[in-house]
């Protein structure tokens, strides 16, 4: 036998069908509206790490502000389009840029480091606890009341960095062997992005490496942290990422399948991860 289905009938199907899509479309946007709103706002403060600059937050940073966050990103002096002579620079002096961009800002921020700028965050947080809501470290040197970037690095046998490293001028400046900067910051990213690094790339500055921070319970200590632990890291090897995440006593943690710079190589991962941090 033979189902015949009248022309009537044909387009109560289609009607049917053309809802029920309509219905889960709609659903959908909704969701994600409903989860958008759900975000708090927030205030993020974000610092770069050593041979980088501001440019390497421009994915999160558009990211993070389609979501309604608020995104300042700080240029440390002596790097990218900042021609502070590496002779004038040191910690002190990275944090002074980021204290002077924070008490610009009404309320508590999140502020967050990268690598080198983990060092830098730490000192801020030290000097002005109170404009400060959490502190999130992406593969970032952490240090110790006492302790140097220098200091955390020389006991960092996974790094590829250490045997890449060309002191310039007695180390007044530090440069890398061309072949090996894209090994050890961001071997997993695309090609777009290797090429990018590459021609941002420039000496970094070595005075701030020596310099030895300052921390203390009572400001330091009572900042929330978090930390993005990057897995494939070949700058700040992830076994020196659990000893200074054991050491601050950080119980957040959120490990990623990246290299060292994964704003770069997964900008969505690390976006989706600070939207969480805030919630």
């Amino acid at each position: 036998m033979s189902l015949i289905i009248y022309p009537q009938k044909k387009n109560n199907m289609k009607k049917v069908i053309l809802s029920g899509i309509i219905s889960v479309v709609a659903f959908l946007i909704m969701s994600c509206s409903k989860d958008d709103s759900n975000i708090p706002k927030k205030t993020f403060v974000l610092v770069h790490g050593a041979w980088q600059a501001a440019w390497v937050w421009q994915d999160v940073k558009a990211q993070l502000e389609s979501k309604g966050q608020k995104v300042i990103v700080v240029e440390l002096p002596a790097h990218g389009a900042d021609t502070t002579s590496p002779l004038n620079v040191s910690i002190d002096i990275y944090s002074e840029k980021v204290i002077a961009a924070v008490n610009k800002i009404k309320g508590k921020i999140i502020l967050v480091g990268h690598s080198m700028g983990g060092v830098v965050i730490t000192a801020v947080a030290e000097k002005i606890p109170a404009k400060i809501e959490k502190l999130v470290y992406i593969g970032a040197f952490l240090s110790a009341n006492g302790q140097s970037l220098t200091d955390l690095a020389l006991t960092d046998a996974q790094s590829h960095l250490g045997p890449s490293l060309i002191p310039v001028n007695g180390g007044l400046t530090l440069d890398i062997i061309p072949d090996s900067i894209i090994n050890i910051f961001c071997q997993d990213g695309s090609a777009q992005t290797k090429q990018l690094v590459l021609s941002k790339f420039k000496p970094e500055p070595g005075i701030p490496f020596q310099n030895k921070v300052t921390v203390t319970a009572g400001a330091f200590g009572t900042v929330d942290k978090y930390y993005i632990k990057t897995l494939q890291d070949h700058a700040v090897g992830p076994d020196l990422q659990s000893r200074m995440i054991a050491a601050a006593g950080i119980t957040k943690v959120y490990p990623i399948e990246s290299g060292h710079c994964p704003f770069l190589s997964m900008p969505d991962k690390v976006t989706g991860i600070l939207l969480t941090i805030i919630k």
